[in-house]
């Protein structure tokens, strides 16, 4: 079976699930904002990036090109895997109105520092500004996969952020739990904060310590899937109204895989997980009228 991606870590990974299927077109660090307005590659420096995977990624979205790697494959693609991952850290815009994906390789490469010195703004993710362009640009992908005929070959992965490691509980959300968590932080640093009276320090000291109490590692993933969750609401509920397919998960469904190859991270899911998520898409591409792995 062969697949496109159009998306990030979430369909990449989870192909890596699939041992029958060949990736043959892989869009990554491009948001779709770049299919409308695409910068361009002139005046960017990609020379600090060593990754020829990450020029080529980083160039593709300059040139606002990724689509077309994926159309050109049309004939032989038996599904299109889509997710939103890459759009998480927004886009740059510059004034003349084109844009560039602000992805950590722009950032690493001083690609996003030529974009400020030139007057290029952040737009970032969550925003109304962002969600408007975003809009657009996803009815562009929508378009040229529908003239390539592929529209009915493409699976979003609809797959919420998970907020507790493997083995773990999911957090609960409500506002009496996250009242919980902040409560329990500022016992933390109210324990600290005597530590530091009881070794000499004076007043600022403990007060500047009781302020900077660091969350746990539990805090820390359950309060960035949360708010990730949260931000990406209303981009999943459109894309799911518009998607002849999709796979859904929520947080509570799914856990960080603390020995996940790429490393501990709320869109690093257990093995059970990405196997979950490739049964629902063989039983999609089955019900598509394709040949189920």
């Amino acid at each position: 079976m062969k697949i496109a991606i159009f998306g990030s870590c979430v369909s990449r990974d989870t192909a890596e699930f699939m041992p029958e299927a060949e990736v043959v077109a892989y869009v990554a660090r491009h948001s779709v904002t770049s299919l409308e307005s695409p910068h361009g590659t002139a005046g960017i420096d990609l020379s600090d990036l060593t990754s020829a995977f990450q020029k080529r990624m980083v160039t593709s979205d300059l040139k606002g090109s990724g689509i077309e790697r994926i159309v050109k494959n049309a004939d032989d693609l038996d599904v299109v895997l889509l997710d939103l991952v890459d759009e998480r850290r927004g886009f740059w815009k510059f004034p003349d109105g084109t844009t560039m994906t602000n992805s950590i390789e722009v950032e690493s490469c001083g690609a996003a520092r030529t974009a400020r010195r030139e007057g290029a703004r952040l737009i970032e993710f969550g925003t109304d500004e962002h969600f408007t362009c975003w809009s657009t640009g996803f009815a562009t992908l929508i378009q040229e996969l529908k003239a390539a005929e592929l529209w009915e070959k493409t699976i979003l992965l609809d797959i919420e952020w998970a907020g507790a490691v493997d083995g773990a509980q999911h957090p609960q959300n409500d506002g009496f739990a996250s009242l919980g968590r902040r409560w329990r932080r500022i016992q933390r640093g109210s324990r600290e904060a005597g530590r530091e009276l009881s070794r000499g320090r004076g007043l600022a000291d403990a007060w500047h310590s009781m302020r900077n109490i660091k969350p746990t590692e539990a805090e820390e993933y359950a309060d960035r899937a949360l708010s990730a969750n949260n931000d990406y609401i209303r981009y999943r509920k459109e894309a799911r109204s518009l998607a002849a397919s999709s796979v859904v998960r929520e947080s509570r469904e799914v856990r960080i895989d603390r020995d996940h190859k790429w490393g501990p991270q709320p869109f690093h899911y257990r093995h059970a997980d990405y196997q979950s998520i490739v049964d629902s898409i063989r039983q999609q591409v089955k019900r598509n009228g394709g040949e189920a792995m």
